[in-house]
């Protein structure tokens, strides 16, 4: 197997997680937050997929489907459209809001699409290459996708917990 098919495949379990943990619930529930200080199901989801987004368009020199396809103005934040997540305050976490779960499952999905398409097209030598020389040492490519990788999958695990908390209640 292929580096590329293992990273694949790992993105495809993020993919698992997310609509397991997202799909059927209602807009409260999504932006329902355990804490004023807490991040929401809606928060979550949306900064592991803005965070893919980002991250893989650099690498890939495509566009960030959060603006390329309309998702920034689909769901009508008000935060720049730059905006990530990283670093985000209590209350700006509480601005970020969604209507329903087809919303935030259809712009993981079209994130996932194009990161997943991305990856199978590279080819192993394709991840030694340097995205970012800011750092000691460079960060290659492959470290850059394990990394949003790790991210991802500990958010969407984050977001399974709160849906669990919310069950219960």
């Amino acid at each position: 197997m292929k580096a590329t098919d293992v990273l694949a495949d790992a993105y495809g379990r993020i993919r698992e997680v997310v609509h397991e943990t997202v799909g059927g619930l209602s807009a409260e529930e999504l932006n329902a937050r355990p804490d004023p200080g807490a991040n929401s199901i809606a928060w979550l989801v949306w900064h592991l997929t803005r965070v893919q987004d980002d991250h893989v368009a650099d690498a890939s020199g495509l566009e960030q489907i959060w603006t390329a396809q309309g998702w920034f103005t689909r769901f009508g934040l008000p935060l720049p459209a730059a905006a990530t997540g990283y670093g985000h305050t209590a209350q700006q976490v509480g601005k970020v809001r969604v209507a329903s779960d087809e919303l935030l499952l259809g712009y993981f999905d079209a994130v996932h699409e194009q990161s997943t398409g991305f990856i199978r097209g590279l080819a192993a030598t394709d991840l030694e290459r340097v995205v970012d020389a800011a750092w000691d040492p460079p960060v290659t490519l492959g470290v850059r996708l394990v990394s949003v990788l790790s991210d991802d999958l500990q958010h969407a695990g984050q977001a399974a917990y709160v849906r669990g908390t919310l069950r219960r209640r």
